[in-house]
């Protein structure tokens, strides 16, 4: 679709205070959508609102707040931006938190904070915004990971959430069809972002804490900074969900690098898991 046809779309993106978010919002807007990006804490909008206006776009992109974990917070922000707007043509679902752990040393507590964060607060999103998505026959993309796909070490809470979303869409996909709602997850690899720092914000603390697992953790976050040196830029990956966001049929799983893809089928034809294992084994030693 051309800028055109997309400029009386309106497109709600969540978690757009930073990295992939941000980076989709400029994005859509650019593409000619009216965007309304949220945030749980519209103080730290400026980046936005600094990127949209270098882009040409500020005019086309309204930050509101919305919070996932809170759902007065998203029906106040969705029944907002119908009312103002009288539709809603896409959600892109992007919110969400990472967790670096492991169960005996994090405990319990943690994993239902980020099962919280990264399923639940997609599925109150969700709820919130099917009947203006059936109105529109519209789009509802997800950003989940790789994680969503291929469980990985010391990220058992993450990806734990973030499969339970795959799982979520993947049977929400065919129903949601029925009415004209196209259903799409975005699986990206490493991005560079602020994702990394406030998923770990204290390396040395984490690693002191972990007792036994301490040299298996130390060795997956050497493995996982050098990862994270070479990886693809928020722009880069949220080319895919403004692809998702404006072509006539998206497929429902799209991978945001080539190094994704590959990481992503590896799983997808391991049916006895040994590849995987043995690959993710090496992260650990």
């Amino acid at each position: 679709m051309n800028t055109q046809d997309n400029a009386m779309k309106t497109v709600l993106i969540t978690g757009t205070s930073s990295g992939i978010g941000l980076a989709t919002a400029v994005a859509a807007a650019r593409a000619g959508m009216r965007v309304i990006a949220t945030m749980r804490d519209t103080g730290k909008a400026e980046p936005l609102r600094r990127a949209a206006a270098e882009a040409g776009v500020a005019d086309r992109v309204e930050v509101l707040r919305l919070d996932v974990v809170d759902p007065a917070s998203v029906s106040s922000c969705v029944a907002e931006v119908v009312d103002r707007y009288g539709r809603l043509d896409a959600v892109v679902n992007n919110a969400g938190a990472g967790r670096v752990g492991t169960i005996e040393i994090g405990g319990i507590d943690e994993v239902r904070a980020t099962l919280e964060v990264n399923f639940f607060g997609v599925v109150e999103v969700t709820r919130a915004t099917l009947p203006h998505l059936r109105a529109s026959r519209g789009r509802l993309i997800t950003v989940t990971s790789v994680g969503g796909v291929v469980g990985q070490p010391f990220n058992e809470a993450y990806c734990a959430a973030k499969f339970a979303v795959e799982g979520f869409m993947e049977s929400l996909a065919p129903v949601a069809a029925t009415v004209g709602v196209n259903v799409t997850v975005i699986e990206p690899g490493a991005v560079a972002s602020e994702f990394v720092a406030s998923a770990v914000p204290d390396l040395p603390a984490l690693v002191d804490a972990a007792g036994p697992y301490a040299p298996a953790l130390q060795a997956y976050i050497d493995r996982t900074m050098k990862s994270f040196g070479t990886a693809q830029t928020a722009d880069d990956a949220a080319a895919p969900i403004v692809e998702a966001l404006t072509t006539e049929k998206p497929a429902f799983r799209m991978q945001t690098s080539d190094w994704a893809r590959g990481f992503v089928g590896t799983k997808l034809t391991d049916l006895d898991g040994s590849a995987i294992q043995s690959l993710t084994d090496t992260w650990v030693r």
